[in-house]
């Protein structure tokens, strides 16, 4: 698949957090796709746990300072930049004071889930498209990796479906084990809107809204569907098949990068 622009979004990639079945994989496909000949872009969360002089991050501020009103509140949106060092890929970091400096992933240092991680999804979604529509770069292929990416297919082919960098990206999201417990609170599909959007495009949502709900309601938008671990809910691939999206399995050797650089060709 020579030639094509990818906009590679994860919930984490190693170094930069500690070592998981999918940080180490996103980094190593990272890799992989960029070295297949392939423009790519990276954006992650700036997790507080990052150690930002030890990794090299700094601020961009030409891509920094919008404010992205979630639930009537303004938050800043940061953007930060480092270099995976093996490869020279490029990684952006959305970072913000209230949902990301000093804290950790889906919970606190006691194991406690954050209560606004429903608001931290829909930051992190429209900071990176924001963000990709600043950098004026349209994106072939946008591949998705874990709960915080989950609202990414949904806005894309929303409110972000007129915009020209957006207007021909297909979409593949890359399902893990369950990354959270708890459920989101019952007014969430109420602050997704943005844009010229309403509520009707949200369209319905399983209650609660648990891990899984949000993990369908990505893959009624999206174009393709990678199960990236064994431990995927049987349920969640087939709800994919429900939705005739095509769906790689993982096996007990893994995903080879040439089955999902195939997938990117045929969407």
């Amino acid at each position: 698949m020579s030639g094509k622009k990818i906009l590679f979004i994860a919930d984490n990639i190693s170094p930069f957090v500690e070592s998981s079945p999918m940080s180490d994989y996103c980094r190593e496909l990272a890799q992989s796709i960029q070295e297949s000949g392939n423009e790519i872009r990276t954006f992650m969360p700036k997790w507080g746990s990052i150690n930002e002089r030890r990794n090299q991050l700094h601020e961009v501020i030409r891509l920094s300072g919008m404010n992205l009103i979630i639930n009537d509140t303004d938050h800043p949106l940061i953007i930060k930049v480092a270099s995976l060092q093996s490869s020279r890929i490029q990684v952006y970091f959305i970072d913000n004071d209230d949902f990301f400096q000093n804290r950790l992933m889906t919970t606190d240092e006691d194991g406690v889930e954050y209560q606004d991680n429903d608001e931290r999804t829909i930051f992190f979604a429209r900071g990176v498209l924001e963000t990709v529509m600043k950098l004026r770069w349209s994106p072939d292929v946008i591949h998705c990796h874990g709960w915080l990416s989950a609202l990414i297919p949904l806005y894309v082919k929303t409110a972000y479906k007129d915009e020209p960098v957006f207007r021909s990206s297909k979409i593949i999201y890359s399902l893990y084990d369950k990354a959270f417990s708890n459920t989101f609170h019952d007014n969430f599909p109420e602050l997704i809107p943005t844009k010229d959007m309403v509520i009707q495009d949200v369209g319905t949502f399983k209650f609660p809204i648990d891990y899984n709900s949000l993990m369908c309601k990505a893959m009624d938008f999206s174009d393709g569907v990678i199960c990236n671990s064994k431990e995927v809910d049987p349920e969640l691939i087939k709800y994919a098949k429900s939705k005739k999206l095509p769906v790689l399995k993982c096996t007990k050797a893994g995903i080879a990068p040439e089955r999902i650089n195939e997938l990117y060709n045929t969407i």
